[in-house]
């Protein structure tokens, strides 16, 4: 019988290197370059593909990734410290505050953006 169980994700990129350094080096992620592709190794055994479109990539218009944190606060302080920015939506449901944090009801939620433009978050981890 066929066994789809370990299926895994995946997303394009338009810079492997770049995303690698981002990945690994901004973020903590164990982060391996395999094949031209990259692979994030995350937690449980869970492996997400980054895969090169060079100019042919388009950002996701989705949160491709998001990363549960006990303090979202906290962490957008941390990660703005390694450099990272934070999105800003205003005038919308999901506006933010000057921190760039959702608190508009739900777990408290932070947007950010990879090299290649694709939206990844960190979010309270009730």
């Amino acid at each position: 019988m066929l066994d789809l169980s370990n299926g895994f994700s995946g997303f394009s990129v338009a810079d492997v290197p770049a995303a690698r350094a981002f990945y690994g080096d901004v973020l903590g992620l164990d982060a391996e370059e395999r094949d031209g592709m990259l692979v994030l190794h995350l937690a449980g055994g869970r492996n997400v593909l980054a895969y090169p479109k060079g100019d042919a990539h388009t950002p996701a218009s989705f949160t491709i990734l998001n990363f549960p944190v006990p303090d979202v606060p906290a962490a957008v302080a941390e990660l703005r410290g390694r450099g990272v920015v934070f999105e800003r939506y205003e005038g919308t449901p999901t506006q933010t505050d000057e921190d760039g944090v959702f608190r508009g009801g739900g777990p408290l939620i932070a947007w950010f953006t990879d090299p290649s433009g694709n939206v990844l978050s960190v979010i309270e981890d009730e």
